[in-house]
């Protein structure tokens, strides 16, 4: 692809956009950001808060611990440590930095039990407000269709900011309509490394990290730990799976490591890369090779959740997974007759799965995606496919990839509303 073509420039600029940093689950930790800018337009620490929320900010905020809150977990300890600890300046770090003191304060502020919670009426699918008071003054921060873009903060009335829905987070509009599977390999191919290795080497550096640690620390129900202690470390292929969930076992269970997150969320970010990295371990392969294999799994996963949305009933591993496929399928020497039937067998195999929020769980359906994609992966190689007509795969990896977008964004609204109802009554 030359740098002349228009979707060059956007290809880098949504891998830009979708590989950032963040510690924590991405969901409680919007609300944290949320209550950090109320709690700065209101200039000190809230006597109340009351937090509004969508349905999915719920489901994926209310069993996950938050970092540095001392093993809390849901929307309150959330929304607490923005307010006592949080920097707003740090965006998806926004409680990165706690101290002792803060830690201790924030033990005392949640005991006042002045922080409520509320499903937001009319919400949009990603929908968070915060609304403060202290000495007779009031203050509110919304964030809204993803978890940095801060539409509103008003202080007693005057609106302090206000960004249009529509508008972009950037202020540019980045177009990732222009994402095409054989544009994406196109593009991993022959891009000049120096345009993406910046988000690329976080990605390694930081989730490779917080993998390790999963391995040897204690969080979760140790899904990466098992897999190694049951399967061994010779195959590859068990690693591929054992360090993707290890870094969910992680990060679900209140790690204070950052990791790159993709498509807004840390366990796609997992999910998409650390197989790929396992696998250039195995073959030795060169840093470049990696680079661009890396490029091809974060497009392809981004490719997939432009139509599915950042929050849905569909699990977003599964598409994560899938992604990492392709990547494994790239570094493997896959052309992209291979790639696209891997992306085609892979998303036979697991589409449907659910997501009943963030939780230690989420580390095992990531080890399952991880083995549909190699499963997929292998099926390809062998020369077979799963074919169009055959359930929701249509011909072409495009097309399955848009019937896949409408079973994530429309066909699974109602399962969302049952999975959160569900929750609740527990």
């Amino acid at each position: 692809m030359q740098k002349t073509d228009p979707r060059y420039a956007a290809y880098a600029a949504i891998l830009k956009k979708h590989l950032r940093p963040a510690m924590g689950c991405t969901e409680p930790i919007a609300i944290a950001y949320a209550a950090a800018v109320a709690r700065k337009a209101l200039g000190c620490l809230p006597e109340k808060a009351h937090v509004w929320t969508s349905g999915n900010i719920i489901k994926n905020a209310m069993a996950v611990t938050v970092p540095n809150t001392d093993g809390r977990k849901g929307i309150d300890a959330a929304c607490a440590a923005g307010l006592v600890a949080g920097d707003a300046m740090r965006e998806l770090q926004v409680i990165a930095d706690v101290t002792a003191d803060q830690r201790a304060e924030l033990a005392e502020y949640l005991s006042r039990k002045c922080i409520t919670v509320s499903l937001k009426p009319d919400a949009r699918l990603f929908d968070i407000l915060v609304e403060v008071e202290a000495n007779g003054r009031c203050a509110s921060a919304r964030i809204a269709d993803r978890h940095t873009n801060v539409v509103d903060v008003i202080r007693d009335g005057q609106t302090l900011y206000h960004r249009d829905l529509e508008e972009n987070e950037t202020g540019k509009d980045v177009d990732e309509g222009l994402l095409s599977i054989d544009g994406i390999f196109d593009f991993a191919n022959t891009c000049d490394l120096a345009d993406v290795c910046e988000p690329i080497q976080q990605q390694i550096a930081c989730n490779t990290a917080i993998a390790e640690e999963g391995l040897t620390g204690r969080w979760g129900a140790s899904i990466g730990k098992v897999l190694l202690d049951c399967y061994g470390t010779a195959d590859v292929r068990i690693r591929a799976k054992a360090y993707a969930a290890a870094g969910s076992d992680a990060r679900m269970s209140g790690c204070e490591m950052p990791v790159i997150i993709n498509s807004g969320s840390g366990n796609q970010g997992i999910t998409v890369s650390l197989p790929v990295i396992e696998y250039a371990r195995e073959l030795k392969a060169s840093q470049e090779l990696l680079y661009r294999a890396l490029v091809m799994a974060n497009l392809t996963a981004i490719r997939q959740k432009a139509l599915i949305g950042t929050l849905s009933a569909y699990c977003g591993a599964i598409s994560a997974g899938c992604a990492a496929g392709a990547g494994i399928a790239f570094i493997n020497g896959g052309d992209l007759y291979l790639i696209n039937h891997t992306i085609v067998n892979s998303l036979a195999i697991l589409s449907g799965t659910i997501c009943d929020g963030a939780k230690p769980s989420c580390a095992a359906k990531i080890a399952s995606a991880v083995d549909a994609a190699l499963m997929a992966y292998q099926i390809a190689c062998a020369g077979k496919q799963f074919r169009g007509g055959e359930g929701i795969v249509k011909k072409g990896v495009e097309n399955t990839i848009a019937s896949v977008g409408r079973l994530g964004k429309d066909g699974m609204k109602q399962t969302d509303e049952e999975i959160l109802k569900i929750m609740i009554e527990c």
